[in-house]
């Protein structure tokens, strides 16, 4: 079974990072039949909307508050991507949290499943906190997890609330790891350090990383499973289209990879010598940071996904000589 051609697709945040890559992708494979919500806000993030084909945009509260009516308001809705929340780990107004990633997140969960739309949210890695109980998606006890930030926990209580109501059987759950690519111009401190350091090496010729305040982790070899957007997409919709599959996925390459690792495959695509520089993390940021995340993707695999992720060297290159030095968006 694939994605319906004529059934509506919806994209929550759908304008951002990942969800104007999705709109892209699905593009790619003849899909059309799509509606944009997102909340555009004063930054230029809908720059990210102008190369992609889709049926119409509805503003995010707009959408909430006619979803009662949604059968007339969207017409037939065949998959929902919720892709849409505040995404910033330093965000610390836990009542905007709950409202905008939990609550709006249960109530758009409850229309899919009511009228039987194949339903897929964003939750996060970040659910797993310092991933000292384990990053395991096939792990049953998702309760004993403690995220690090406010922006983590409110993920993490949807999962868990999925998991009560029994709804996991019938919904998947993205756990996205840290994923990177074109269209995160707008995401101002929480772009990728490719893209932060991009603009580094061109204005500076260096890179400047966080030193470890941990002993058993050298400077720059904190440890992340980064992701190119493009795999998230194909990952994301792979899953959309095996109704069978129902529950949290990790999303990720499987890989961890340093720090300098990373910095060092941005400095290979431009072909120069790494240059680094090592600088003190914030005391706000010292007791919420993680030193080593990687998805374990057994669970994806089942599902028989049909290639590995890019290597992050070649991942960057793509990233960086065709994004980010032409200054293109997906699509152009």
């Amino acid at each position: 079974m694939t994605i319906p051609k004529r059934g509506r697709i919806l994209i929550t945040g759908g304008a951002g990072f990942i969800g104007s890559a999705l709109v892209w992708a699905l593009n790619e494979k003849g899909y059309e039949n799509i509606i944009i919500s997102d909340r555009l806000g004063t930054d230029e993030k809908w720059k990210n909307l102008v190369p992609l084909r889709y049926l119409d945009y509805v503003d995010a509260d707009d959408l909430l508050a006619g979803i009662g009516k949604a059968g007339d308001y969207l017409g037939e809705l065949s998959t929902v991507y919720h892709l849409g929340a505040c995404s910033a780990t330093t965000e610390t107004d836990a009542g905007f949290l709950m409202r905008n990633n939990f609550d709006y997140t249960r109530k758009l969960c409850a229309y899919s499943l009511r009228n039987r739309a194949r339903f897929l949210y964003a939750s996060s890695a970040a659910t797993y906190g310092d991933g000292a109980l384990g990053m395991r998606d096939t792990d049953p006890d998702i309760e004993k997890f403690r995220p690090l930030n406010m922006y983590g926990y409110s993920k993490h209580f949807f999962d868990c609330y999925a998991k009560r109501n029994g709804f996991l059987n019938s919904i998947v759950g993205l756990k996205y790891f840290n994923v990177y690519g074109p269209n995160e111009d707008h995401k101002a401190d929480m772009r990728s350090l490719v893209h932060k350091a991009y603009a580094q090496i061109v204005e500076t010729g260096n890179v400047r990383l966080f030193k470890s305040h941990r002993p058993e982790y050298r400077d720059g070899e904190q440890m992340r499973d980064f992701l190119y957007v493009k795999d998230a997409v194909e990952m994301t919709i792979h899953l959309a289209n095996r109704p069978l599959a129902g529950g949290l996925f990790n999303i990720g390459s499987g890989v961890a990879s340093t720090w300098v690792q990373l910095a060092e495959a941005i400095f290979a695509a431009l072909g120069r010598q790494p240059r680094i520089e090592f600088i003190d993390m914030p005391e706000r940021l010292r007791d919420k940071y993680q030193y080593h995340t990687c998805a374990e993707i057994t669970k994806l695999a089942g599902t028989h996904f049909p290639h590995a992720a890019m290597s992050l060297r070649e991942a960057v290159a793509d990233y960086v000589l065709h994004y980010l030095a032409t200054g293109k968006k997906l699509g152009e």
